[in-house]
């Protein structure tokens, strides 16, 4: 049973970065695009995103992803006809004292592939930040434009631009497993029938490996749970500014009204089912974020937490997406693996994705080192500057 008539591209999820490739590949005019979801647009691990915007990475690829999709959100208005959706808080990285020199050269690395980023001292950051402890530092990365977003926002806005310009979309429709041919990827079965297409777009995150492996791929992602903490407390005495933080291992930024900062970790244990997770973490579950986070801001000690959210990444062993064909699996490309990272280069993800399939290039980054492939040619992510919690 066919579910519809073919499709030229088939993109399963409408996350971010499925609502971004869709969007895109109706601006290239890739023909018949279909959208399917097991849910609604966003509703699934976009939705529990804390959403950071920043330009702050090690590796030169991801910062042009980066930097090309903060300007995105710059003229989001303009692409998409949505209201603009980037709360520009500003954003601080802070690293271990001995790794200063290291954020130093990746900020140099990053202003030059035109990021606006700089380093800052102890001084400065105190009167950028007020309450953040600053004793200690000896230097700060520093993007006045950075700050966060909300995920299902985001992929709202760019399926329904991308319904605007034809895309199909199938929603509620859970995808059980890839449909082979001699070698060759040709269509998605689902509940209501086979959906066909010439090129399949994975872009479903953590539910990922199960649908690879219906097609006879192993790929090295696994799924790991973070929890995050809402906390409350009176105006301004939480974070003012979007910050990732090694020496806390947090990573924290104020909600809208000022009177709630949102806490995160930055591991979590492996192997989560993402069906079997529930939303919401107790507040003893996320007690010790919070703790952590007020040894940067201290009146954070003094905040009462709201409530705890939960949500899963999809890990790559070099914490760095997978993009571009299948090996071994024709017909079939892939968007997974992000590590935590996906909102943020979310719209440039979507267009060089739609510009592979429809020219077979991308036209702005280089996706090359983000190949699937990657991990069995033996060539992972190394950045020359790395941290040791990259």
């Amino acid at each position: 049973m066919s579910a519809g008539p073919a499709s030229d591209v088939l993109v399963v999820g409408a996350g971010v970065i499925g609502a971004s490739a869709a969007f895109w590949l109706a601006e290239l005019g890739a023909g018949r695009v279909t959208v399917v979801d097991r849910g609604g647009a966003g509703s699934g691990m976009s939705a529990r995103s804390s959403a950071l915007v920043r330009m702050h990475y090690t590796f030169p690829p991801e910062v042009d992803l980066a930097v090309l999709s903060d300007a995105m959100f710059d003229a989001w208005t303009d692409l998409t006809g949505r209201p603009a959706c980037v709360r520009r808080t500003g954003f601080v990285r802070l690293v271990h004292p001995h790794e200063e020199g290291l954020l130093r050269a990746n900020v140099a690395m990053q202003r030059r592939r035109g990021a606006r980023a700089e380093v800052i001292g102890p001084a400065e950051l105190a009167r950028i930040a007020p309450g953040m402890r600053a004793d200690g530092v000896g230097c700060a990365a520093w993007e006045p434009r950075g700050g966060y977003g909300d995920g299902a926002v985001v992929a709202g806005d760019l399926l329904g631009a991308a319904r605007e310009r034809g895309v199909r979309y199938l929603p509620r429709t859970p995808v059980r497993a890839l449909v082979t041919a001699r070698g060759r990827v040709t269509g998605a079965l689902t509940g209501a029938g086979t959906l066909h297409a010439g090129t399949i777009l994975l872009a479903c995150g953590v539910w990922t490996p199960p649908l690879l492996a219906t097609a006879g791929v192993e790929l090295p992602i696994e799924n790991e749970l973070h929890k995050v903490a809402i906390v409350a407390h009176r105006p301004g005495a939480g974070a003012r500014v979007a910050c990732i933080d090694s020496v806390t291992a947090t990573y924290f930024r104020p909600e809208s009204g000022g009177t709630r900062t949102l806490i995160g970790a930055f591991t979590g244990p492996r192997g989560a089912d993402p069906d079997a997770v529930p939303e919401s973490a107790a507040p003893g579950e996320v007690a010790g974020l919070v703790g952590a986070a007020a040894r940067r801001v201290p009146a954070l000690a003094e905040a009462g937490i709201a409530r705890g959210v939960t949500g899963v990444y999809d890990m790559t062993p070099d914490a760095r997406p997978m993009l571009g064909p299948v090996p071994g699996a024709d017909g079939l490309i892939l968007a997974a693996g992000f590590s935590g990272m996906g909102f943020k280069i979310a719209p440039a993800v979507g267009e060089a994705l739609a510009g592979l399939i429809t020219t077979g290039r991308a036209s702005h980054v280089d996706l090359w080192p983000f190949r699937p492939g990657r991990f069995a040619d033996g060539e992972p992510i190394r950045p020359e500057h790395a941290y040791c919690d990259d």
